[in-house]
């Protein structure tokens, strides 16, 4: 499995329910990145889309507790197991964890790459972090793109891989 997130120099992510640096490459390279696969998410991230609608072009895992869920165009999980249960019918390379960041948590031991847009700012509001992947040595950087810059707002896009 693999993830995909935006992170400041803090390794933040959210802000209110939000990304904390919107950038629209980045969502161009997640759109183009995801599109097709399966992603797997908590409740408040699909909320957080428009209309709470599932991302279109992909198979939308969503993790809640709320045994009650349910959503059309939505595979609803109650737990990891149940989670890895379910996505035992996909090729694994095809697997994205998108957050929020309880999701990145639980299921970060299952990845084996993290593809991080990482940009070089520090958001003044954040309220949601990612794991440092940066000091952890289960975790190398591979790969590092350019530096990018939009809207005065520099970043790269980075690939770790679990060693």
């Amino acid at each position: 499995m693999k993830l995909i997130v935006n992170v400041d120099n803090e390794w933040n992510i959210g802000s209110d329910g939000d990304l904390v640096f919107p950038i629209r490459e980045d969502m161009k390279f997640f759109r183009t990145t995801t599109s097709g696969k399966v992603v797997v998410m908590g409740r408040k991230t699909l909320d957080s889309f428009p209309g709470g609608n599932p991302l279109k072009n992909r198979v939308n895992v969503v993790l809640t507790r709320d045994k009650a869920f349910a959503k059309e165009g939505v595979t609803v999980v109650n737990s990891v197991e149940e989670a890895l249960e379910a996505l035992k019918a996909y090729n694994t390379d095809d697997v994205y964890i998108i957050g929020g960041a309880e999701i990145y948590g639980l299921f970060l031991d299952y990845c084996d790459t993290a593809l991080v847009t990482h940009v070089d700012a520090v958001a003044p509001k954040a309220d949601k972090k990612f794991p440092d992947l940066s000091i952890r040595p289960e975790w190398e950087l591979c790969e590092k793109s350019e530096e990018k810059e939009e809207n005065s707002i520099k970043f790269t896009f980075c690939t770790y891989k679990k060693m």
